[in-house]
C-alpha cells in the first residue's frame, strides 16, 4: 500500500538523504514537500528540494515555501554543520522548477482536509510550519493518519545545547503548540517521536557510501578517507552518488572536529523509514513537553512516561531500531535509483 506524505524539511545533507530514500520507495506518495528555515534560510531549503528532485529526475511534487523564521525566537541556521547552501560540499544545478503558489501551512491545512485519515505528516526540521498549520485548522491532529518527526532527546545528551535537540532548539513554541495539539488523538495515532537517543545509533561511515555507489553501478569506487583534503571531491560516475558523496564528506568532517568519530549521524532518513514502516522501530507512550523558560534548558524536551503531570499521553517515543537493517535497505533502494538514472 502507499503511504500519502506531507514532507517537511529543512534541508540539511540528513534531510537531503530523507528525500532521496522517499524518491526511491515506490511506495512513497509525495503530496508536497514543505521547507522550512532551520539547517539553512527557507528559500535556500526550497532551492535545495527543487534541484534534488531534479538530480533524481522526479516527477511533478509540489515545493513550498514555508516560514522565514520560527514563532517567536531568531532564526538560528547551522552552516558551521550542513555547509553553507546547506548540503555540504555538493554543488547542485539551480533548478528552473517553480514554487508553488500556496506556503507551507496552506498547503498542510488543503492537502489534510481533502483526505481526512489518510496522510502520514513527516517532519524533519523545526515544527514551525505545522505550527502554523494547527493555528489555521485545530482539528489538523485529528485528520492526520499519522505524525513521524525527528526531534528531541531524552535520556541522551543534546546536539544543540546540553540538553537540547536542534530541531526543538530552533523552535521550542512551535514544538509545544504542536505536542499540546496531538494530545487529543488516541493512542493508536500519536506522534512517533524519533530523538536522538535513537537516531545517533544510525551511524553512517565511508563504507557505506562505498556500498551505495558499488549498488548503483558507479565508478570508480566510492572512497571517502579521513586522511583526505576537505577539498577532495568525489569523481564518480553516478552523479546522484556523486553528489551525496560531496554532501556527506562535510558531514562526516563535522563529526570528526567534534570527536564523535569519522561518521555522519543520519537522522532523518531514519524518520523517512519509520514514516513508511513503523513497526522497524520500538517505542514507548509519554506525554512530552518542552521547556520554554529555563536559562539552562530552553528547548529541552521532557518526557513524563508515569503519569506524574495527570495529561494524556501525546507521542510514541522510538526507543530502539536494528541500525544494520535500516543500512541495508536505504542501500539497497537509493542505490536502485541512482542505478535508473
Amino acid at each position: 500500500m502507499r503511504v500519502p506524505l506531507i514532507v517537511d524539511v529543512d534541508t540539511g545533507i540528513d534531510d537531503s538523504l530523507a528525500l532521496l530514500y522517499l524518491l526511491s520507495s515506490p511506495e512513497a506518495e509525495i503530496l508536497s514537500i514543505a521547507s522550512t528555515a532551520g539547517n539553512v534560510p527557507v528559500n535556500q531549503v526550497a532551492a535545495n528540494n527543487l534541484a534534488w528532485l531534479d538530480l533524481c529526475g522526479a516527477g511533478d511534487i509540489e515545493v513550498t515555501l514555508g516560514a522565514q523564521a520560527p514563532l517567536v525566537a531568531p532564526l538560528m541556521t547551522t552552516e558551521d554543520t550542513h555547509g553553507p547552501q546547506g548540503i555540504g560540499y555538493a554543488e547542485l544545478p539551480v533548478s528552473r522548477r517553480p514554487l508553488s503558489a500556496r506556503d507551507a501551512a496552506t498547503a498542510w491545512v488543503e492537502i489534510v482536509r481533502g483526505r481526512p485519515g489518510e496522510v502520514t505528516g513527516l517532519v524533519t526540521g523545526p515544527l514551525t510550519n505545522l505550527a502554523n498549520a494547527i493555528r489555521i485548522d485545530p482539528e489538523l491532529p485529528r485528520l492526520l493518519k499519522r505524525l513521524v518527526l525527528m526531534g528531541g532527546a531524552f535520556e541522551h545528551p543534546g546536539n544543540t545545547t546540553p540538553t537540547s535537540e536542534w530541531n526543538i532548539a530552533v523552535d521550542p513554541e512551535a514544538a509545544s503548540e504542536v505536542f499540546a495539539a496531538f494530545s487529543v488523538v488516541p493512542q493508536d495515532r500519536l506522534p512517533i517521536v524519533c530523538p536522538l537517543d535513537i537516531t545517533e545509533t544510525i551511524e553512517m561511515y565511508p563504507d557505506h557510501i562505498a556500498r551505495l555507489a558499488e549498488r548503483a553501478g558507479s565508478i570508480p569506487r566510492e572512497l571517502i578517507a579521513e586522511r583526505d583534503s576537505s577539498a577532495t571531491r568525489s569523481t564518480a560516475s553516478n552523479p546522484l552518488v556523486r553528489h551525496f558523496s560531496d554532501a556527506v564528506r562535510f558531514y562526516m568532517e563535522f563529526h570528526r572536529d567534534h570527536d564523535q568519530g569519522f561518521l555522519a549521524h543520519m537522522h532523518d532518513p531514519f524518520a523517512a523509514a519509520v514514516a513508511l514502516n513503523p513497526d522497524i522501530a520500538t517505542y514507548r507512550l509519554a506525554t512530552v513537553d518542552v521547556e520554554l523558560n529555563g536559562t539552562l534548558t530552553r528547548g529541552t524536551t521532557v518526557a513524563d512516561r508515569r503519569g506524574m503531570w495527570g495529561r494524556p499521553h501525546n507521542a510514541a517515543i522510538a526507543t530502539t531500531t536494528d541500525p544494520a537493517a535500516f543500512f541495508d535497505d536505504l542501500i539497497e533502494r537509493v542505490g536502485a535509483l541512482a542505478a535508473r538514472l
